[in-house]
């Protein structure tokens, strides 16, 4: 996986975060994300996608969460809030990613940003997701 994409990832984590906090209008975040060049090394076309795909398919990802996850989506901590959301979004909607890519991807956000051991909280999620929405791919790779 490439780092521009990683790098885009943990720039969708904190503009989300930033949504889910402040619920500024997507395209004045962005705007800031590009006027402090933080998108720098980041591959902005997979940073838009996800930055908008996310809230645009909220309601899908939220649902998909709320079956694993031990409390209501909207009380998870933010930071792991958003790595869920985004691991959550991949998982559904590009299955041209592996589904190993996506959690190991999601684990190093989470280890990144997140508190102490959330990368385990976030690992145990989306593993759930990933067996449920990607069962062939699962079953295929013995996971």
């Amino acid at each position: 996986m490439s780092q521009a994409r990683t790098n885009a990832r943990k720039a969708a984590v904190q503009a989300l975060y930033q949504w889910q906090m402040a619920g500024h209008n997507l395209p004045e975040i962005e705007r800031q994300f590009l006027e402090e060049e933080r998108l720098k090394d980041a591959q902005k076309s997979y940073f838009v996608e996800i930055f908008y795909g996310v809230p645009k398919n909220l309601e899908v990802i939220d649902q998909a969460l709320s079956e694993f996850v031990d409390r209501p989506v909207d009380s998870i901590d933010p930071v792991e809030r958003a790595i869920l959301r985004i691991g959550t979004y991949e998982l559904l909607n590009r299955l041209d990613m592996p589904y190993r890519v996506v959690l190991n991807e999601s684990i190093n956000l989470a280890k990144y940003f997140g508190a102490d051991g959330s990368h385990k909280y976030v690992n145990g999620i989306l593993d759930k997701i990933a067996q449920k929405i990607r069962v062939v791919e699962v079953k295929a790779k013995g996971g």
